[in-house]
């Protein structure tokens, strides 16, 4: 099973209102696992980025000016993805409605929903009521986002990649179907010899087997006193 985890970086938050797509990042999982093939491009928008927006991503006009418009590289992402692998994403109505928005423009059809997995939507089914940000799944995960100073498309491809492989249930590290090779943890393993130790004998007072014999004659035929059937 083909899977594409992919984000995007935009100008602003509504298409309709002119807003475009200028960094695409996609990473590659055949069944669950990374391939290691991915897609990433930064895009020129042919229109200004708003200094709020490059607070964010860290893209300036300057920056992507020499890049290819969507056009020049719509076909080369659309071959990446493929027409059946499911497309993962946080949020992914974020996304889609910018890359449908943008293939609409060179004349190909949407994409459809039904292969659309978003793992924002598993994260607040499976926690409800906690965070669900890339950034607290992260946390929540164990997955090192030292590096996400600012949001980076395959940058958060990469994460997420790892969280949704978590909210899947976990990845079982160190599971080896290669027959007699060892795991680095077992190789670690230290044999200690364990030191054999009598016993220890814990005298009772008078009251306490008073105590006991009395709980003893309630019972019916206890099998541990003296005289019981076994």
């Amino acid at each position: 099973m083909r899977e594409i985890v992919f984000d995007t970086e935009t100008t602003g938050m509504d298409p309709a209102k002119g807003d475009r797509v200028v960094e695409i990042g996609c990473i590659e999982l055949e069944n669950h696992i990374p391939t290691g093939r991915t897609y990433h491009q930064y895009i020129n928008p042919e229109c200004d980025v708003p200094a709020e927006v490059v607070a964010v991503h860290g893209l300036t006009n300057e920056i992507l000016k020499d890049e290819p418009t969507f056009g020049e590289i719509v076909g080369d992402f659309l071959d990446f993805i493929g027409d059946d692998a499911k497309l993962v994403a946080h949020n992914a109505s974020f996304d889609m409605k910018f890359i449908n928005a943008e293939i609409k423009t060179y004349g190909f059809p949407k994409i459809d929903d039904k292969r659309v997995i978003d793992t924002l939507m598993i994260a607040r089914r499976k926690f409800p009521g906690s965070p669900a940000s890339l950034d607290a799944l992260c946390r929540r995960f164990h997955i090192d986002n030292t590096s996400r100073t600012l949001h980076g498309a395959l940058l958060d491809s990469e994460l997420l990649a790892e969280v949704y492989l978590e909210l899947l249930g976990g990845r079982q590290r160190g599971l080896d179907m290669g027959g007699d090779k060892k795991s680095s943890a077992q190789e670690k393993i230290v044999k200690v010899e364990r030191v054999y130790r009598e016993a220890r004998i814990f005298k009772i007072s008078d009251d306490e087997q008073a105590a006991h014999d009395a709980m003893l004659d309630d019972l019916k035929n206890p099998i541990w006193k003296e005289g019981g059937d076994f």
